[in-house]
Formats: structure tokens, C-alpha cells, sequence
């Protein structure tokens, strides 16, 4: 949950004031380099965010699946290891383009 927070939140501080001003001024009004640094991290945002809802949904599926045997297959190395191919693919669709 903590790491759908982070992304929510990077979404709403990083991608949304450049994506106010696009949609105020009508173009693209911050320096151009800067266009496709942004557009990388709207992806990856995005991309976490929905990702994280996966997992998630995963990681509750198999505790209401087999109750007994979740406390032995979601230790937390593994949790951190799902969170972590969760930004890595995120990071990877989002930047590898550019």
C-alpha cells in the first residue's frame, strides 16, 4: 500500500503541475528537453500505479485462496521483491524509449 501511496503522490507533485500549465497555456511552455523527462515519468507513474493495483490484487487472491500457507509463501523478501520488479518494469517501459 505504501508503495501505490508513493506513486499516487509522485503523480500528483511530479506530472500534474507540468500537465496543469500544458492544459492552461494550451502548448508546452517549459524548456523542450524537459518535455520528454516529463512524459517519462507520466508513464512510470502511471504505469507503477496500475502495477501496484496488481499486485495487490495478488497478494489478495492468495491470501484468501490458501490462508494457512500465506504466512509461508509471502515472506517479506518477497514482498519487497514484488515492489521492486514493480518500479523496475515501470522505470524500464517508461525511460528505456528515451
Amino acid at each position: 500500500l505504501v508503495s501505490l501511496f508513493m506513486s499516487d503522490l509522485m503523480v500528483g507533485l511530479v506530472v500534474m503541475p507540468p500537465a496543469m500549465l500544458n492544459q492552461l497555456y494550451g502548448r508546452w511552455v517549459l524548456r523542450g528537453d524537459f518535455c520528454s523527462l516529463w512524459y517519462s515519468f507520466d508513464v512510470m507513474c502511471c504505469s507503477a500505479s496500475i502495477l501496484n493495483l496488481c499486485v495487490i490484487s495478488l497478494d489478495r487472491y492468495l491470501l484468501i485462496i490458501s490462508p494457512l500457507k500465506y504466512k509461508l509463501r509471502m515472506t517479506s523478501c518477497r514482498a519487497f521483491g514484488l515492489i521492486l520488479a514493480t518500479w523496475t518494469l515501470a522505470a524500464l517501459a517508461s525511460f528505456l524509449p528515451i
